[in-house]
């Protein structure tokens, strides 16, 4: 039985890491193909038929490519730094229920590979060590501008890691569990996004920060950093740090998904189990053109003004949304024929504080630039 078991395992955790690298391939297309017609202009659709084969003639051309390593990098952490980044945003989906249990015969397919009572855990755990690998390729590269850009990143992504954190902790308390399948269940009802959109807005700015893309994307900063922590990588190694960002785009909007928009659930999944990985992939796919559509609209944000939004705005916002939240659920508990009532007043009380806070942010930017 235990072999059974662990054989069980392997091919779930083979599936899901073809699915998701098939996905980081596809979603480069997907993602030039949507800001060519956001920006009015022709996107790849010359290899392959509407360009599908484009990530493929991506890939051979990394593989081929020449690397380069400098005389005098630290070898082995040089290396080792890209496969850091690139394992957690791999590692971190095995607690994502991606649908509910399928019968088939006698045999129960359970659409996850672990399920662990403290999922939420796991993830931040897990979360929290792809910023080794920023940290370990600036520092190996022995180049003083990824250097500089290895420990800009870093200083980033831990600063919204803590907003983010806050918003975990908001998610905990909704669904009274840290267990990932309790907290879709706790779903049925209303999706979390519902209850305390704010919170929502918040995870979402800080997944952008946290995966460096635009307008938090301080690796491209050309114009400053000569590309940052990433400078004297290519080949396949460059290739590696391009992977983590797209896998990690489908993680994070996979952990969204879960714990804001309900996960798997949906109309009929009940009777028909197999639309719960259908409906996940489709509010992924939803999750990942709001990410293209912020990298098309808006410009990056200057590096102090950057830090400034995420201690002074982010940090705040997300400690008071922790206790409104909190408010929220002690009162549902108490007078329970109130709950919706109660609710509602949540949700319109944390809209409420996250459009003064924009409005405060809108003000302190126009201070600054008439400054």
């Amino acid at each position: 039985m235990d072999w059974l078991l662990l054989l069980e395992w392997f091919i779930k955790s083979f599936v899901l890491v073809l699915v998701l690298l098939g996905g980081f391939a596809y979603l480069t297309l997907f993602e030039r193909r949507v800001l060519a017609r956001m920006q009015v202009r022709i996107g790849p659709n010359r290899v392959g038929p509407q360009g599908l084969l484009q990530p493929i003639a991506d890939a051979i051309k990394l593989i081929f490519k020449e690397e380069f390593t400098p005389a005098k990098a630290e070898k082995v952490l040089f290396l080792l730094a890209p496969i850091l980044t690139v394992v957690p945003a791999l590692v971190i989906v095995a607690t994502l229920p991606w649908g509910p249990d399928i019968q088939i015969g006698e045999y129960t397919l359970k659409l996850y590979i672990g399920n662990i009572n403290v999922g939420v855990l796991y993830i931040t755990a897990i979360a929290s060590v792809a910023v080794y690998g920023i940290t370990i390729a600036g520092w190996a590269s022995n180049n003083k501008y990824a250097l500089m850009g290895g420990l800009r990143s870093t200083a980033q992504m831990i600063s919204y890691e803590l907003s983010m954190g806050f918003c975990f902790v908001i998610v905990i308390m909704l669904g009274n569990s840290m267990n990932l399948i309790d907290i879709v269940n706790a779903q049925r009802t209303v999706w979390f996004v519902l209850l305390q959109p704010a919170g929502f807005v918040v995870f979402f700015i800080t997944a952008l920060a946290e995966l460096n893309r635009a307008p938090f994307d301080m690796p491209e900063a050309e114009q400053e950093l000569a590309a940052g922590f990433h400078s004297e990588y290519s080949g396949m190694k460059f290739a590696l740090f391009f992977m983590a960002e797209y896998t990690k785009m489908i993680t994070l909007s996979a952990i969204i998904v879960t714990f804001f928009l309900g996960g798997y659930l949906g109309p009929f999944v009940d009777e028909l189990p197999f639309l719960g990985p259908i409906y996940m992939a489709m509010k992924i796919v939803v999750l990942l053109f709001m990410m293209v559509w912020v990298r098309a609209t808006l410009p990056r944000i200057r590096y102090d003004r950057l830090m400034e939004f995420g201690w002074k705005v982010l940090i705040p916002l997300s400690l008071i949304l922790v206790f409104v939240t909190s408010f929220g659920v002690l009162l549902a508990e108490e007078y329970q024929q109130f709950a919706i009532s109660v609710w509602v007043v949540t949700s319109l009380v944390s809209l409420g504080i996250g459009y003064w806070f924009a409005l405060m942010v809108d003000g302190m930017l126009r201070r600054k630039s008439h400054a």
